[in-house]
């Protein structure tokens, strides 16, 4: 998934030191997520505050 970078999900664990997908998907959420093979990600929220404002002008 290369938006992860950009998502607000994708946040930084410091115990494991690395960035992992804070999304909480029971065990049928996961496995559907496991299994598509979309392009985007379904659980994709933008880290980009300042998108609504330019979205807006």
């Amino acid at each position: 998934m290369a938006m992860c970078d950009y998502c607000a999900n994708y946040v930084y664990d410091e115990e494991t030191q690395e960035y992992t997908c804070d999304v909480e998907l029971d065990e049928d959420e996961y496995g559907r997520f496991l299994s598509t093979s979309d392009a985007a990600c379904p659980y994709f929220r933008s880290g980009d505050e300042y998108e609504v404002v330019r979205h807006q002008n």
